[in-house]
């Protein structure tokens, strides 16, 4: 069990070999979660009523409607428990520890049956190809606290950052949420123009998702554990639809490149872990590629940003 005690002060190292067998279980495991949260939740532009959110202890759901009621399940990430709540007082809950996503997905649903909590998912995990059904998966089973902890503490990191470089945009911006999906921490700018179709074909994702997703003109960024095609921890930043002369731009820090698979820009994490200063080196990332994406594309940044300054004074106390 990770020291509770223990502070959120420096970036954790994470090489993605060092726990790559617990970060495909986990996001089964939160696949599962989220999968609840998708069937009870109206449907919001662009997937947001799928995601999580980073908490002080770990990933949590938010009130999930059931009815009359509403439930909660929080993934503590320090004392590696998962924890459920509801709107009349009742909880449940277990231990996170090895186990198998099939055991996983048993006890999740015992444990919410237990708080008269019945909810039908579709119960095979998406954007993954080796899709195999949650109550038959033995395969992924590991479960590393101290990788999973360290990678909770990443995440509380990013969003802290995220949120700082979300602010400086007045026009419609996602929050800073988690897609189980992919694992990863993202916020997303838009121009307010529509774009072109997406053309699909992300694995066991219905083509009519991503196009939902993707109906509008975006420049998105965040953060990834790692995995196929990239086997390591990174930032990246996107545009949909891409512009013209994008993947060459001249972005910084100097470590950030584009990778031509995943038609992003990726900043390793470690780059960001070991400067002298993280926060700037992934604020430079981050505004160079957003730089890059709204002038190329043409955006209206005039009317969607909002510069530092006119952000209202705080009087003493607030």
């Amino acid at each position: 069990m990770s020291d509770p005690t223990s502070l959120v002060a420096t970036w954790p190292a994470l090489p993605y070999e060092s726990w790559q067998d617990t970060c495909v279980t986990l996001n089964r495991y939160l696949q599962i979660v989220g999968k609840l949260r998708l069937a009870q939740t109206p449907w919001i532009n662009h997937s947001w009523h799928v995601t999580l959110y980073v908490t002080s202890r770990g990933l949590t759901t938010s009130p999930i409607p059931f009815g009359e009621r509403s439930f909660q399940i929080d993934l503590d990430f320090v004392a590696h428990r998962l924890v459920i709540t509801t709107s009349d007082g009742r909880t449940g809950g277990f231990a996170l520890e090895p186990r198998s996503v099939a055991a996983f997905h048993r006890r999740l649903k015992q444990e919410l049956r237990a708080l008269g909590i019945r909810v039908a998912i579709v119960a095979s995990p998406n954007e993954v190809p080796d899709a195999i059904a949650f109550a038959q998966d033995e395969v992924n089973r590991s479960y590393d606290a101290e990788a999973v902890h360290r990678f909770w503490q990443i995440l509380v990191h990013s969003h802290r950052v995220l949120t700082q470089f979300r602010a400086g945009f007045a026009g419609k911006c996602s929050p800073v949420h988690f897609f189980w999906g992919g694992s990863d921490l993202a916020v997303t700018r838009f121009s307010g123009r529509a774009a072109p179709e997406h053309p699909g074909g992300i694995p066991n994702l219905p083509d009519w998702v991503t196009r939902e997703a993707y109906s509008s003109e975006v420049s998105s960024c965040g953060f990834w554990a790692g995995g196929d095609p990239y086997p390591h921890a990174c930032f990246y930043a996107y545009a949909y639809p891409e512009p013209a002369g994008f993947a060459t731009s001249k972005v910084g820090p100097r470590a950030a490149f584009y990778h031509q698979d995943l038609h992003e820009f990726l900043l390793p994490y470690d780059e960001v872990r070991e400067s002298t200063s993280p926060d700037t080196t992934l604020v430079e990332f981050l505004e160079s590629t957003y730089a890059a994406a709204a002038d190329l594309a043409h955006w209206d940044r005039a009317a969607l940003e909002r510069p530092a300054a006119a952000f209202p004074p705080r009087a003493a106390g607030q």
